[in-house]
C-alpha cells in the first residue's frame, strides 16, 4: 500500500510539471500564432528565413511549465540556454552583426550613380516620425513611442536594436510587428503605389544607371561612415558595421571575409535572432492592449512611409527635366526592406510596361532607406537616452 501511494504521489507531482497542467489560454493563442507564421512562410513564401525561426520561437517561448520549479529552461531564467542566446538581443549584439552582413551583400552602385535618390530614402523615414507622434498621442512614454515608431522603416534589426535600448519590455511585440510587416510588403505596398500614381507616371522610363568605378565604390563606405556618424554618433553600432561590411565587399582584397559576413555569419545570427525574438513573446507579456496599439501604429507607419516615398518622387519630378524624370514606382523602395521593396517596384513597372526594368533604379532608394532608418534610430537614441 505504501509503495502504491508513493507511485501515485510521484505521478501526481509529475503531472504538475507538465505543459497540460500549466497551460493558459494565452499560451494556446500564441502557439496558434506561431503555427500561422510558419504556415505563411512555407505555404505563401512570406519571408521564410525570418518567419520560420520567429514562428517556432513563439511556440518554444509559450510551452507552459512551472515557473517556480527552478528548471532553468525559460527565456527569462538565468543560466538557461535560451537566456544566454537572448543576451544577444537584449544587449543589442545581433542587429549590428546583421548590418555587417547586409553591408557585405549590398551593392550601393545605384545610389552612387544617382545620389539624389538618397532623398527618397530620407523621405520614406517620415513614417517613423509620424508614428512617433501617434504613439505619444496614444499614451506611450517617449522611449516606448520611439521604439514603436521605428517599425515604419520596415527594418527588423534596427527595430530590435532601438527597442532593446529604449523599451526592452516591448521589444518582443515591436520585433514581431516589424518582421510581420516586412513579410507583408508584397501585399501592402502595391496597393498604396497604385492609389498614388497615374498610368502615365507608371510608364516613365528612366535613363540607364551609369557605370560606377571601383574607386567610387571603395570611397563610398568610408565617406558614408564619416558623414552619417559625425551627424548621428549614436548610430555608430549599426552604421559602422554596415559600411564596414560594404568595404569588405568592395575593397577587392577581403572577398573571403565579405562572403563569410554575408553568408555563414549572417545566417547564424538570423537563426539566433529570429528564434530568441520569437521566444520573447510570452503570452503574459505579448497579449496586452499595448501590443494591439503597436500593431496598429506599425501598420500606419509602414503605409505612411511607403506613401511618403512615392509622393516625394512626384514632387521631385516637378523640378526635373522631361528626360530626367523619376518613375514614382521606385518611391516605395525608400523603406529599408532590402531587396523586397525594390523587387516590388520592378514587378509593378513590368506589369504596365514589360520592357521597363526598374530594379537597379529602385535599389538606390532601397539602400538609402537602410542608411536612413539607421540614422533615424541613432537620432532617436541620442535624444532619448
Amino acid at each position: 500500500m505504501g509503495f502504491t501511494n508513493f507511485i501515485v504521489d510521484n505521478f501526481n507531482e509529475f503531472l504538475t510539471y507538465t505543459g497540460f497542467a500549466n497551460a493558459t489560454e494565452g499560451n494556446l493563442v500564441m502557439i496558434a500564432v506561431g503555427i500561422i507564421l510558419i504556415y505563411l512562410a512555407i505555404k505563401k513564401d512570406f519571408e521564410p528565413l525570418l518567419l520560420i525561426p520567429i514562428g517556432l520561437g513563439i511556440i518554444l517561448g509559450n510551452i507552459p511549465f512551472r515557473a517556480d520549479a527552478g528548471l532553468e529552461i525559460g527565456l527569462y531564467e538565468d543560466n538557461s540556454v535560451l537566456n544566454i542566446f537572448y543576451q544577444g538581443v537584449r544587449m543589442g549584439w545581433y542587429p549590428p552583426l546583421v548590418f555587417l552582413g547586409i553591408g557585405a551583400m549590398t551593392d550601393f552602385s545605384a545610389l552612387i550613380a544617382n545620389p539624389k535618390l538618397v532623398l527618397i530614402g530620407a523621405a520614406a523615414q517620415f513614417g517613423i516620425f509620424g508614428a512617433y507622434m501617434t504613439a505619444l498621442a496614444l499614451g506611450f512614454e517617449p522611449n516606448q513611442a520611439a521604439g514603436i515608431a521605428i517599425i515604419g522603416g520596415a527594418d527588423g534589426p534596427t527595430a530590435i536594436f532601438l527597442s532593446s535600448k529604449l523599451c526592452p519590455n516591448l521589444m518582443g511585440a515591436i520585433a514581431v510587428c516589424a518582421y510581420s510587416y516586412m513579410a507583408l510588403v508584397p501585399l501592402i505596398q502595391p496597393v498604396v503605389m497604385r492609389l498614388l500614381t497615374t498610368k502615365k507616371e507608371r510608364l516613365i522610363r528612366m535613363k540607364p544607371v551609369r557605370e560606377v568605378s571601383q574607386t567610387e565604390r571603395i570611397l563610398f563606405p568610408i565617406i558614408g561612415l564619416l558623414l552619417t556618424t559625425f551627424i548621428v554618433p549614436s548610430g555608430l553600432p549599426l552604421l559602422g558595421m554596415l559600411f564596414f561590411g560594404n568595404l569588405l565587399k568592395e575593397s577587392g582584397k577581403t572577398t573571403r571575409l565579405a562572403k563569410t559576413a554575408g553568408a555563414a555569419l549572417n545566417d547564424i545570427v538570423v537563426i539566433l535572432l529570429g528564434l530568441t525574438v520569437g521566444c520573447s513573446t510570452q503570452a503574459s507579456e505579448f497579449l496586452t492592449q499595448n501590443t494591439l496599439f503597436i500593431f496598429l501604429v506599425g501598420a500606419c507607419a509602414f503605409v505612411v512611409a511607403t506613401a511618403s516615398g512615392v509622393c516625394f518622387v512626384k514632387v521631385m519630378n516637378l523640378f526635373l527635366s522631361k528626360d530626367n524624370k523619376i518613375n514614382p514606382l521606385i518611391g516605395n523602395a525608400g523603406v529599408s526592406a532590402v531587396p523586397m521593396s525594390a523587387r516590388i517596384s520592378n514587378n509593378l513597372g513590368l506589369e504596365y510596361d514589360r520592357h521597363n526594368f526598374l530594379l537597379m533604379h529602385a535599389m538606390g532608394p532601397n539602400v538609402a532607406g537602410v542608411i536612413g532608418s539607421a540614422v533615424a534610430a541613432g537620432a532617436l537614441l541620442g535624444f532619448l537616452s
